[in-house]
């Protein structure tokens, strides 16, 4: 199985650590982290167990491991957190941060090391990246579902959202918003519930230059115009509103 991770910068300072499995989907399927550099440097996403080894090469080509601060991630899933206390392990000074509900319902129990709850108001200062956490629960799923938004270079680390399958680029321009509803046809992943549409808005009133995507390509450009037009996609396809 060719499981290369490889590593694109898709933003200042903003890593893409992106590994294509076969046989997922007909083309495959990307599962994606991200590393953010800086005084503190931020890992969004673990990756599943067996994929430690290459994903932290991949963090080793950029910056020592043992230099790791902070771990975060969407939600508790395999490909989200499936190597979390591996890389507690590897690298000691680094602590998993999210917000209130998965440190009580999850993180205190699963983590290795005592877990770090997000700043509710104002940013997380990393020393390069001010990175906002934002309560996203059941968007795209999972209760304890939250993002991250990086003010200083105006990135969404995007989590599950904008899914799409194959062998992609690093960093697009082109819509993400077809083939992610055409992944949603195949993986029916999303909670459609009443708060998705307000989510989309929510995350779209950020403006975000670069949609950080851990399933498929990320988006470089008018990234509210990509959210406003999936929260339209959902509500065509399934009368989400």
């Amino acid at each position: 199985m060719d499981t290369d991770t490889r590593v694109d910068e898709i933003a200042p300072d903003i890593y893409r650590l992106s590994t294509w499995v076969p046989g997922i989907t007909e083309h495959g399927f990307t599962f994606n982290q991200f590393l953010l550099t800086g005084d503190e440097p931020f890992l969004f996403h673990t990756g599943q167990r067996f994929l430690f080894p290459q994903v932290s090469r991949a963090v080793a080509r950029v910056l020592p491991l043992t230099q790791l601060r902070w771990i975060s991630f969407g939600h508790l899933e395999a490909d989200e957190c499936g190597a979390v206390n591996q890389f507690l392990a590897a690298a000691p000074h680094a602590e998993v941060i999210h917000g209130p509900l998965a440190v009580m319902l999850s993180l205190t129990d699963i983590c290795d090391r005592a877990p770090v709850v997000a700043p509710q108001d104002g940013a997380h200062d990393i020393g390069g990246h001010r990175l906002r956490f934002i309560a996203t629960p059941h968007v795209p799923h999972n209760w304890e579902a939250g993002l991250w938004f990086d003010e200083t270079t105006s990135t969404l680390l995007a989590g599950d959202l904008f899914t799409h399958t194959g062998k992609c680029p690093a960093l697009t321009e082109s819509d993400c918003v077809a083939p992610a509803l055409e992944a949603e046809g195949l993986f029916h992943a999303t909670g459609l519930t009443t708060n998705l549409i307000p989510t989309l808005g929510q995350l779209a009133a950020l403006k975000p230059a670069t949609l950080a995507i851990m399933h498929g390509a990320s988006h470089h450009g008018d990234g509210a115009a990509q959210l406003h037009a999936l929260a339209d996609g959902y509500a065509g396809l399934f009368g989400a509103s």
